[in-house]
């Protein structure tokens, strides 16, 4: 499993609680506000975005660090052609609780650049940003002196997989058709044999 697809099945279980996948009304704060969040918004208002709450330079950062994280594939197109970098600034001022985590994360971030490679992480090439980002994407594998890095990049990646599976470009990918008529015939004789309900159904 690549690291596109784990993202995507590990977003996939707060997600589906925002899907009227079978009825139930029940949904979760986080999943309404990311759904509240795309139905309002528009792909012009993705364009003419100015940040809420981010500096430029910490917009621009979150979108280098979004796309790093989900970057385009075959299926689609990368976390900022989804507008999760629009999305996160959003959610900092919609959760206040997240302000602190993300801005710290996004100035250790580049602290720990300009002490490497002696500029900022936008700055850095490809492969100096990789080489970062390797020493806090694996908690179990990260040092000490890394740990308030792998707390920042363990929230910002959570964001981003949150942001890009609830929009447009992300449910596409997903393969999500929503609720559609089906006429349904009832469990097959091998699903009810493998449950040890075939007696039952028949009886």
């Amino acid at each position: 499993m690549d690291r596109r697809e784990a993202l995507k099945a590990l977003s996939l279980g707060t997600l589906v609680a925002g899907f009227s996948l079978t009825g139930c009304e029940t949904v979760t704060e986080e999943t309404a506000v990311e759904h509240e969040f795309w139905k309002h918004v528009t792909e012009e208002d993705l364009e003419k975005w100015n940040s809420q709450f981010f500096t430029d330079h910490e917009f621009e950062t979150v979108k280098q660090l979004a796309n790093m994280i989900i970057p385009a594939d075959e299926r689609s197109g990368n976390a900022e052609e989804a507008g999760v970098p629009q999305f996160i600034d959003f959610i900092m001022l919609d959760k206040p609780g997240n302000q602190t985590p993300i801005r710290g994360g996004l100035k250790w971030l580049d602290i720990q650049c300009q002490k490497r490679y002696e500029k900022n992480f936008i700055d850095c090439s490809e492969s100096e940003k990789t080489d970062m980002l390797d020493e806090i994407a694996y908690p179990e594998e990260a040092k000490p002196e890394m740990q308030q890095g792998v707390a920042f990049f363990n929230r910002f990646r959570d964001l981003v997989a949150s942001g890009f599976w609830s929009s447009k470009i992300g449910i596409e990918d997903i393969g999500y058709i929503g609720n559609v008529p089906h006429n349904w015939q009832g469990c097959s004789h091998e699903a009810l044999e493998h449950l040890g309900l075939e007696d039952k159904a028949t009886g």
